[in-house]
């Protein structure tokens, strides 16, 4: 399934609808303002809040937490030993990790699993201006996570250019 994101989104307090491939709003990227940390929530149509993105407006080494219901689900950070491209690892609580690599600025990039692409975030497919798609290639792949991860390591990368 596909996802239509716009980088409209990345202005800290604004909200939009992130749409499916349909068009129709799957889910809503919500911004707060005037926190200690940049936040964002993913919600779904009805405004319940499934993913939240923590990052720390200060720090050693820039990371991002991605939570549910208040708990933490995942860090976010960038993988020091990269050269050529931008790599981050996405670690969940329970020890799984995903890799993130590609041209996250030009967001053109891939979320793995131990080689296996879940995720492939382009904007190749679509001709609107600031419009990239997140493409949640597994359907067992838990979309708002897949989407927030998206959406965290574009925010990291932008902070840190």
């Amino acid at each position: 399934m596909k996802y239509l994101v716009r980088d409209k989104i990345f202005a800290i307090g604004d909200d939009y609808w992130i749409e499916d491939e349909y068009g129709r709003h799957a889910f809503l990227a919500d911004g707060k303002a005037l926190r200690l940390r940049d936040t964002l929530e993913l919600k779904d149509p009805d405004g319940r809040v499934l993913i939240t993105l923590r990052q720390k407006m200060f720090g050693l080494r820039d990371a991002t937490t991605i939570e549910r219901d208040g708990q933490p689900l995942a860090t976010v950070r960038r993988k020091r030993l990269s050269l050529l491209r931008n790599h981050y690892r996405v670690t969940l609580v329970e020890g799984t990790e995903l890799d993130v690599s590609g041209r996250i600025l030009d967001r053109e990039f891939t979320v793995e699993y131990e080689g296996e692409l879940l995720v492939h975030v382009s904007r190749q497919w679509f001709r609107v201006r600031d419009t990239y798609a997140v493409n949640v290639v597994r359907e067992d792949a838990d979309a708002a996570l897949m989407v927030a991860v998206a959406v965290c390591v574009i925010r990291m990368a932008e902070r840190e250019d």
